[in-house]
């Protein structure tokens, strides 16, 4: 996942205003259900504005300007079909997912010389949801849970213990700033990963590894346990002894749904549910502190407002996950509904930009900012739909199991032909590769010099 700028933003305005229907401003009540599904499906009308995969000449599942946030926009659907029952965007869905798919492993030729670990993981974790919440299997292509697999299997063979003992990398290409960085999204989202197939296939294999991703991580200092602090990234260069102290909320969402699904595959384990309380808790003293009203909110960059298209997503992400796992543990629902349900009336109010249902960044302010995006759209699509887990019958929502309504077909050695991915081939860029570089392009820029003299030389 690399950073991005707001030049997208500003091309892409005038075409929003042009798009978006003319209604009054999006109302909610979080305690009427059809309300909820109503701000829900204004927020995913307004997302959709924004994609043109299911256009002629466009390609499906390709976002403009970036990759990632494809699996995540399709996450957020898979879920808003799942807790609304309106299949109104299944079959963008069902055919991005499918087209983006490379060879079973969401590592796509277009795109695979410049993703990261997390940018395939997040495609991984919608195609998990897609398995976990019984959406209806693509007719021809790969079940949603081999995709999920094939996820996993190219990612665990990239464990680097070239340093710091073990972890993931950032970066899969050593040609892409951060290769020698290890972060919390990459190996946290690859713990929730593998949590949720343990838990899903009942593979103890993946269960394993989960739990081999958690102790690297919790021994080194990304997560603090004695705070439940979560760093951003650590450093090859020094071993990874230093954290980088940056506190985004999908860091702390992330570890706490993989954790989670650990306490729920391993029956309730005490182990895991204090790993659940302490995240739980440190999400919510953090991003949700009596500062904002108890509303999530992105501190690190709202309120300078400085946020890039990613950072904008990531406490609709972290409000998903938590969630879920309210679903799924169900000792926090009574902590989590209620702070879900604060954040969803502060994002409703929002969403009242251009006459039109447009939601802004800052949902502490509780009207809008002046921001207009898909993220925008996104984020508030995620904390929507979270606030229809308040029901008398949650349970039935709750993420299944191949043995509890799960059908998506398995496939163990998912991924493992896919010969896109040479990481283990890769050498470090050395003097003399940039020195031959160099000559390489001194040679080029003559040899153009000749060209355009005996062009010159031939017109007069």
């Amino acid at each position: 996942m690399m950073p991005t700028n707001g030049s997208w933003r500003s091309r892409s305005l005038i075409l929003s205003l042009l798009l978006a229907p003319v209604t009054q401003a999006i109302t909610i009540d979080t305690n009427d259900r059809q309300s909820v599904i109503d701000a829900a499906s204004e927020a995913a009308y307004g997302m959709m504005t924004w994609y043109a995969g299911n256009e002629t000449g466009q390609i499906p599942g390709k976002l403009v300007d970036t990759w990632w946030e494809g699996g995540a926009m399709f996450m957020a659907l898979i879920q808003y079909w799942h807790f609304t029952g309106d299949a109104t965007y299944n079959d963008e869905v069902t055919v991005g997912m499918e087209f983006q798919a490379g060879d079973g492993d969401y590592m796509p030729s277009n795109y695979s010389n410049y993703i990261g670990n997390d940018d395939q993981m997040f495609w991984g974790l919608a195609a998990m949801t897609a398995a976990e919440l019984a959406y209806p299997e693509a007719s021809t292509g790969y079940s949603w849970l081999s995709l999920a697999q094939g996820v996993f299997n190219t990612q665990i063979a990239r464990w680097d213990t070239t340093a710091c003992g073990g972890g993931m990398r950032w970066q899969i290409w050593n040609w892409e700033a951060g290769y020698t960085m290890k972060n919390s999204i990459s190996n946290g989202g690859l713990f929730q990963l593998a949590a949720r197939l343990a838990r899903y296939t009942y593979n103890d294999t993946y269960a394993e590894w989960a739990e081999k991703i958690w102790n690297w991580t919790i021994a080194s200092p990304l997560i603090d346990t004695a705070t439940w602090e979560v760093g951003d990234s650590v450093s090859m260069g020094d071993n990874c002894t230093t954290v980088d102290s940056t506190r985004w909320s999908y860091n702390y969402g992330t570890y706490l749904s993989g954790a989670a699904y650990m306490y729920n595959y391993t029956n309730g384990s005490s182990e895991w549910l204090t790993a659940v309380n302490g995240l739980l808790t440190a999400t919510w003293d953090t991003f949700a502190s009596d500062t904002y009203g108890n509303i999530l909110t992105e501190f690190e960059c709202e309120t300078t407002e400085i946020c890039n298209r990613n950072e904008i997503l990531f406490k609709g992400l972290t409000a998903g996950w938590m969630a879920l796992t309210a679903l799924i543990v169900p000792s926090t629902y009574s902590t989590i509904v209620p702070k879900l349900k604060t954040s969803s009336d502060a994002a409703a109010a929002s969403c009242t930009g251009n006459n039109n249902n447009t939601c802004g960044v800052k949902w502490y302010t509780k009207s809008w900012d002046g921001e207009i995006g898909l993220e925008e759209q996104m984020s508030a699509l995620n904390i929507f739909w979270s606030n229809l887990i308040m029901t008398s019958n949650a349970s039935a929502y709750a993420p299944v199991t191949s043995r509890t309504g799960g059908n998506s077909t398995s496939d163990p050695n998912a991924g493992s032909s896919d010969s896109t991915d040479k990481t283990s081939t890769l050498k470090a860029i050395t003097t003399a590769d940039k020195a031959g570089a160099g000559i390489l392009t001194a040679l080029f820029a003559v040899a153009i010099i000749g060209v355009v003299y005996w062009t010159v030389a031939g017109s007069e």
